[in-house]
């Protein structure tokens, strides 16, 4: 902007523009660097909006306190199952992979620290650090489960050019089953329920582990926050047993919900629509 300051007030000293013309693109610069400064400030505020939700994951005791529950209730139902099990009647547990199973906190908190949005490359780097951590009693509780005969499968929306980092990632946090024939990551459809189905066709189904709805059944895909509300309460009696559903309030189709799935809003819409929703009295 100082260039062209300096390129407009030789124009004036030329005699080629006047020093009316000067004074009002100057305004025009200053009203631009408002609306740019403005729109950074939007930006930033959605990324702190994260602070209190990754701080809750990272530091609070209760957020381990609901982990270490859901996978002693898990526990819990399937000793239930186990000694009914018929002969050669194969088991297996379809689990989540990302805030059910491992911990990628780090990469949010980084990003509100650093002050930068999400991004699809920002993801890329850390999944090929391999470095997330196991989710308070994940991995001992799967170890667990492998130990009664029962198979895990990996159901994940990371891409599958995302598989080899994360099977590395697996490894290292000696979860059972860490191998590409239990990994069945997205591939064209962001749904489940097809990879669901191919593992239904030669084990049955005990359980089902996530911390998004959508690890659970489609049938709570695109749907509004009521819709979801309503199909939650009809398989109430799931809950604690054949679903296991573990705590997330960084991020979620619940997230996606309030803004009805629209994409590409700017975070003053974000910022109305949230508001809206909040029930004072």
């Amino acid at each position: 902007m100082n260039k062209l300051l300096i390129f407009i007030a030789s124009l004036i000293m030329a005699g080629s523009i006047s020093a009316q013309t000067m004074q009002q693109s100057a305004e025009l610069q200053r009203s631009a660097l408002v609306v740019q400064d403005n729109t950074k400030a939007d930006v930033q505020k959605e990324v702190d909006i994260k602070m209190y939700p990754v701080l809750w994951h990272q530091t609070s005791a209760e957020y381990r306190a609901l982990c270490y529950q859901a996978f002693n209730v898990a526990k819990t139902y399937l000793e239930t199952l186990i000694p009914n099990r018929e002969q050669n009647e194969k088991f297996a547990i379809i689990t989540d992979l990302d805030e059910t199973i491992i911990d990628n906190s780090y990469l949010e908190a980084k990003e509100i620290k650093n002050g930068v949005e999400y991004s699809s490359q920002g993801w890329k780097d850390w999944v090929n650090m391999s470095a997330a951590t196991g989710v308070p009693g994940a991995v001992e509780f799967l170890q667990w489960a492998a130990s009664r005969n029962i198979t895990i499968f990996y159901i994940s929306n990371r891409s599958v050019s995302d598989v080899k980092p994360t099977l590395e990632n697996l490894i290292k946090l000696q979860l059972p089953n860490a191998d590409e024939e239990h990994m069945l990551f997205l591939s064209s459809e962001s749904t489940k329920e097809p990879r669901r189905q191919i593992v239904a066709k030669d084990y049955k189904i005990v359980m089902l582990m996530g911390d998004n709805l959508n690890d659970f059944s489609n049938l709570f895909e695109k749907k509004s926050i009521d819709d979801r509300k309503t199909e939650t309460d009809k398989v109430r009696d799931e809950w604690g047993k054949k679903f296991i559903v573990l705590p997330n309030a960084i991020y979620g189709e619940w997230e996606n919900a309030f803004y009805n799935y629209k994409r590409n809003l700017t975070p003053k819409e974000k910022e109305t629509i949230r508001k809206d929703l909040l029930k004072g009295y």
